[in-house]
């Protein structure tokens, strides 16, 4: 449990220097520990994981707190990508939040979201996935609104607040008529109780396709992404980076637990519970509205927020592609892979945004023009973003989709490639169109960017070059999420 205890511990630590110091300015003592704490859980996770702690070679999946908690392989490759995002948002933060108040609870509520993330991965009982859910939710609600006199900042976090709610009582119904079916509420048992329950198909079906909608608001699929742009866009940016990558993450790791474990293809499609079925609609709509979305827009924040919802239809791959007997392991760890990869260059572009913001250039296209001739080094690393999350060659966005298509063909599920595919080469007009204003276009007015925001240089060049080393490192990186993923059949 040391990565989530190291998110945790730091996030208190956070609260008692503000308590000590409630008017404290003091931006670099708060940055620092929280970013030594995220790096700390990302060193336990790592050294875990590289360890093989909780897989098959070592003795198979740690239980703990009767069972209601699990350590293996898919816990600690999550906690891997959600304590990378929270560093880089950390760091970004650093500048964006120069002369604002609050510092302290800023800080904290980032690693109180990150700990209910990290015990989300780590969930092995719907009671545990529903308070870690919560947990990671209601600091997110405020960090949304923490532009407290900015009206957009205000109105995203209510609209995703009330959403919110809303979704977390269709999940806790959900969760009840399955604990009505079976009598219990770890998965391994919710699994033994279904096969048994032939008298309550239909409560138990209900019940599965009500906590798929609770994980589908989480992770922004349609058509419960409507919160999303609009969150996204109010917020701060650095925030919007680790909503879209470490929150979105969160989601599909309990989500490949609870329905792999919980709810076995094998036992209960031919009861006629066919959830699979349900994750395919899902991931051809989301993918193909978030990329359409995202086409039509001219504030380059909103068409990160929309292709965000293309990319977590992506990543529904990995559940609407398993089948009873498929190489199931293989398609849900390339969709974890992809998360990973997703994890650095989404967050990276946001926090490039946040960066323009702070030379109040503002964030349409058109205020991206001729920026390569003030600040080369940021539009490099701007453009590694824009063409791996386009799928090009040889990002790592493109490995990590040619690793979930083939999976997904392999499996039997080529119309599932194909529509991805499609959408992948859409996708590359609207990035391609930030690289064009950045590096051909003549910009519109005198480019003034003032001073260099050393935080906000240092996360975006951390997220490319993270997005970059894990081009050679992919291969072992597939095999460990696929590995990790093959364990839980």
């Amino acid at each position: 449990m040391a990565p989530v205890i190291a998110l945790a511990a730091t996030a208190l630590v956070l609260l008692l220097i503000d308590t000590i110091d409630p008017d404290t300015s003091n931006n670099t003592l708060l940055a620092g520990v929280a970013t030594v704490g995220a790096l700390v859980s990302f060193g336990f996770a790592g050294w875990f994981l590289v360890a093989g702690t909780g897989q098959p070679a070592t003795g198979g999946a740690i239980e703990l707190y009767g069972a209601s908690i699990v350590v293996d392989g898919m816990a600690l490759f999550f906690q891997l990508i959600f304590a990378s995002v929270t560093a880089l948002v950390v760091v970004a933060s650093f500048d964006y939040l120069e002369g604002e108040e609050y510092q302290g609870e800023f800080y904290s509520l980032v690693l109180f979201a990150a700990t209910g993330m990290a015990l989300m991965a780590a969930s092995n009982s719907l009671a545990t996935a529903f308070v870690s859910l919560e947990l990671a939710s209601l600091p997110s609600y405020a960090l949304v609104a923490f532009l407290k006199r900015n009206r957009g900042s205000v109105e995203a976090s209510l609209k995703y607040f009330l959403i919110g709610a809303v979704s977390s009582a269709v999940f806790a119904f959900g969760i009840s008529l399955v604990y009505a079916t079976t009598g219990t509420l770890v998965l391994g048992d919710v699994a033994a109780g279904l096969a048994e329950a032939t008298g309550m198909v239909g409560v138990a079906g209900i019940g599965v396709f009500m906590i798929l909608g609770g994980f589908a608001f989480k992770t922004a699929s349609v058509p419960f992404h409507f919160w999303a742009p609009e969150a996204y866009e109010g917020a701060p940016t650095p925030i919007s980076g680790f909503l879209s990558s470490a929150s979105k993450a969160a989601g599909f790791a309990v989500a490949f637990r609870v329905f792999t474990v919980a709810f076995p293809v094998s036992e209960l499609v031919p009861m006629g519970i066919d959830w699979p079925l349900a994750f395919a609609v899902l991931a051809v709509v989301t993918m193909t509205l978030g990329n359409f979305a995202a086409a039509t827009q001219e504030n380059v924040k909103r068409m990160l927020a929309y292709s965000s919802i293309g990319h977590a239809g992506y990543a529904l791959i990995g559940l609407a592609a398993l089948s009873g007997g498929g190489p199931n392991g293989d398609v849900v760890g390339a969709s974890m892979a992809h998360l990973l990869v997703y994890g650095f260059m989404n967050t990276g572009a946001f926090i490039f945004i946040a960066m323009v913001e702070h030379w109040d250039l503002g964030r349409t296209f058109e205020d991206l023009n001729g920026l390569s001739t003030q600040a080369p080094m940021a539009c490099v690393a701007m453009t590694v973003f824009m063409f791996s999350l386009a799928g090009l060659p040889p990002f790592g966005g493109f490995l990590s989709k040619y690793a979930l298509f083939y999976s997904a063909i392999e499996g039997g599920f080529w119309w599932l490639a194909a529509v991805g595919a499609v959408n992948s080469a859409l996708s590359l007009f609207y990035y391609s169109r930030v690289v064009k204003a950045m590096w051909i276009e003549d910009p519109v007015a005198d480019l003034e960017l003032g001073s260099r925001p050393m935080g906000l240089y240092v996360a975006v060049m951390a997220a490319a070059l993270g997005t970059l080393l894990l081009l050679p490192a992919f291969g072992p990186v597939v095999e460990t999420a696929q590995a990790s993923a093959a364990a839980l059949f």
